[in-house]
């Protein structure tokens, strides 16, 4: 079964930097986009950056300039570096995975989607 284990959450001051980490596991083949999205007490989920297999990103413009996503398809992890933090970015930040392709125990192949991660929490304090 594959799974994903966000980590790098944390208490910061505004101006402070964070670096998330989302680690897949099991027999992974290969895997889609990878995401980071973050959710605030109150507000809808909310789509951070997003990255391709090939190495092409997309942000959200309230973090255009700050943020920074990238992944070690040989780990099979995603990056989201956080630079000049503000309280506003005060959330829980999820991993999410579109599509999965991994082995069975058999040696199947098979494809799990839109996989989520338990979530980290980044507290910005002013």
């Amino acid at each position: 079964q594959v799974q994903l284990v966000e980590s790098g959450g944390g208490l910061v001051q505004a101006g402070g930097s964070l670096r998330l980490s989302c680690a897949a596991s099991g027999s992974i083949v290969s895997i889609g986009v990878m995401g980071w999205y973050r959710q605030a007490p109150g507000n809808q989920r909310e789509l951070v950056a997003d990255i391709t297999s090939g190495g092409s990103a997309n942000y959200a413009d309230s973090v255009k300039g700050r943020f920074t996503i990238s992944r070690d398809n040989a780990k099979n992890t995603v990056y989201l570096q956080i630079d000049s933090l503000k309280p506003e970015d005060t959330a829980v930040y999820y991993c999410n995975a579109d599509r999965i392709l991994a082995y069975s125990r058999s040696g199947s192949r098979y494809y799990t989607n839109d996989i989520w991660g338990q979530g980290t929490q980044v507290t910005v304090s002013s």
